[in-house]
C-alpha cells in the first residue's frame, strides 16, 4: 500500500497543472496556446461556448500568426518575445486603443461594436470566413464587405448544364437572373433575347407581357417575390441597383406598391408553382432553392415536375 500511494504521489508532482497534452500542447509553450487547449477542452465539456473567451482566443492566434514586415510595421529594436504583432500595434491599425485590445484578449466583458468588429477584421487581415466568425462572437451581422455578385461562378454555370433535363438557374440577391441551362429557357423564356437589365425575375413576372399571365397562382408568386426582395434590401442597403429596381416596380405595378407597403419578409426557398406554358400547356412543378457556400450570394434555383402529368408534359417539350 505504502509503494502504491508513493507512486500516485509521484505521478501528481510530475503532471502539470492543466492536462493539455491529448491537444498537443508541449510544456513550455505560451499561455495564449495553453488558453485554447483549454477551451477546446471547455468546449467538449459543455453545451455551448464561452463566448467571450472565444473571442478573446481567436483574437489572439489571428494577431499571432501575422508577420509585421508584410504588413509593412517598421521593426523594433527590442526582439520580440511572441509571434506576430503586438497588441499595440494591432490597436493601431484598427483605431482603438491598446488598452481596449488587452480588454478584449484577457475576456473581461466587452461586447464590441460592428463598427469595431469591421476595424479588427480589416487590422487582422481575417478572409471572408474568419471574418464572420468574428462578427458572430461579437453578436453582430456580417456587413457585405464582398463585390455583390453580377455575374456567375463559372463552376456554377458547369452544374446547370449538368443538372439537365432538370430546370435549372442561377440568381443573385436582387432576382438578377445571371446563368440557365437549357431547359429553364424552354420552360420560361429565352433570356438570350432580352437586354440584361430586364433579365430580372421580379421585373419580368410584373412588367414583361409574355410572363405576367405565365403563373396560374400569380398573386402567390408576386407576394413571395416582394417579401424575398424586402428582405434583400434590408441586406444589401448599399446596393444602388435593388433600390432602382424597387422604386421601378413600385412606380409601374400598383400591386407590387401595395405588397412593398405590407412589410413583409421571407425568403421562400422551396415550394410550387403552377405555369400556363404556351406549347406544353399547365404545367406544375416543385422548386428548391440552394445557396452555395462559395458563393453565398448566388442562388441556384432548380424546378422538377411535381406529378406525372407534368413530367410528361415537360418531356414532350424537351423533346421538340
Amino acid at each position: 500500500m505504502i509503494d502504491i500511494m508513493s507512486s500516485r504521489t509521484r505521478n501528481r508532482r510530475r503532471a502539470p497543472a492543466c492536462d493539455y497534452g491529448e491537444w498537443g500542447v508541449r510544456e513550455g509553450t505560451s499561455w495564449e496556446h495553453q488558453s485554447y487547449a483549454w477551451l477546446l477542452q471547455h468546449v467538449m465539456k459543455t453545451s455551448a461556448v464561452d463566448v467571450t473567451k472565444e473571442l478573446a482566443v481567436f483574437l489572439r492566434t489571428r494577431r499571432e500568426r501575422l508577420d509585421p514586415e508584410e504588413l509593412g510595421l517598421p521593426l523594433r529594436r527590442n526582439a520580440r518575445r511572441t509571434p506576430g504583432l503586438r497588441r499595440e500595434e494591432v490597436a493601431e491599425l484598427a483605431g482603438v486603443s491598446t488598452d481596449y485590445i488587452v480588454r478584449l484578449e484577457q475576456a473581461r466583458g466587452l461586447r464590441p461594436s460592428a463598427d469595431v468588429v469591421e476595424a479588427l477584421a480589416r487590422a487582422l487581415r481575417l478572409a471572408p470566413d474568419e471574418r464572420a466568425y468574428l462578427f458572430g462572437l461579437a453578436q453582430h451581422r456580417p456587413r457585405n464587405a464582398d463585390k455583390l455578385a453580377t455575374t456567375a461562378a463559372p463552376a456554377l454555370v458547369s452544374l446547370l448544364a449538368d443538372l439537365s433535363p432538370r430546370p435549372a438557374m442561377l440568381m443573385n440577391h436582387r432576382y438578377d437572373i445571371l446563368a440557365w441551362n437549357n431547359e429553364m429557357a424552354r420552360l420560361l423564356l429565352d433570356f438570350d433575347t432580352l437586354p440584361p437589365g430586364q433579365r430580372n425575375a421580379m421585373w419580368l413576372c410584373l412588367l414583361h407581357l409574355a410572363i405576367r399571365d405565365f403563373y396560374v397562382d400569380r398573386d402567390r408568386v408576386v407576394r413571395d417575390g416582394v417579401a424575398h426582395l424586402r428582405a434583400a434590401w434590408a441586406a444589401h442597403p448599399e446596393d444602388q441597383a435593388l433600390t432602382d429596381l424597387i422604386a421601378e416596380c413600385a412606380a409601374r405595378d400598383d400591386e407590387f406598391a401595395r405588397l412593398w407597403a405590407e412589410r413583409d419578409v421571407k425568403a421562400n426557398g422551396r415550394g410550387r408553382k403552377v405555369m400556363r406554358h404556351p406549347e406544353a400547356g399547365v404545367v406544375t412543378v416543385e422548386f428548391e432553392t440552394l445557396t452555395p457556400l462559395q458563393d453565398p450570394d448566388q442562388l441556384l434555383v432548380i424546378y422538377r415536375a411535381a406529378d406525372d402529368q407534368s413530367q410528361s408534359a415537360l418531356d414532350e417539350l424537351w423533346a421538340r
